[in-house]
């Protein structure tokens, strides 16, 4: 095919969506895979989910071979203009407050970390009191 380095847009690439004419968009390229779809190891359903997107991550995710890549010359028809792929949106959860699990206040907490060591040394200090008087 060897492609004549013409620009699409996502719209004119996402036309090319069928088992009859099946366009694909990687690294910024445009490649008419319509002649591979039979030939392809995962099957023509992966590369007809691919359409109508940029399929980069799609395809670095499976970890093509260098002849795999190599092989992609073949099927080159263009480049994309960037500007008409929507860009991704970062998912930002919403803040929330903090959990607390056990659901007790902190003061609480704090206040038993004070006194329950109070109170074993006041036992102590009792016990210690009471087996001296007797």
């Amino acid at each position: 095919m060897g492609g004549d380095g013409k620009v699409y847009t996502l719209e004119d690439v996402s036309k090319h969506n069928t088992s009859k004419d099946c366009w694909l968009i990687i690294n910024g390229k445009v490649y008419d895979v319509t002649k591979f779809l039979e030939d392809h190891p995962g099957g023509d359903d992966v590369l007809l989910s691919a359409t109508g997107k940029d399929a980069t991550d799609d395809f670095e995710d499976v970890g093509h071979s260098t002849s795999a890549r190599e092989m992609m010359d073949g099927f080159y028809v263009g480049e994309i203009d960037a500007s008409t792929i929507p860009t991704k949106v970062k998912y930002t959860p919403p803040k929330q407050p903090h959990y607390n699990q056990d659901k007790t206040a902190d003061f609480i907490i704090k206040l038993l970390q004070f006194l329950v060591p109070l109170v074993i040394l006041g036992v102590a200090v009792g016990i210690r009191f009471y087996t001296k008087a007797a």
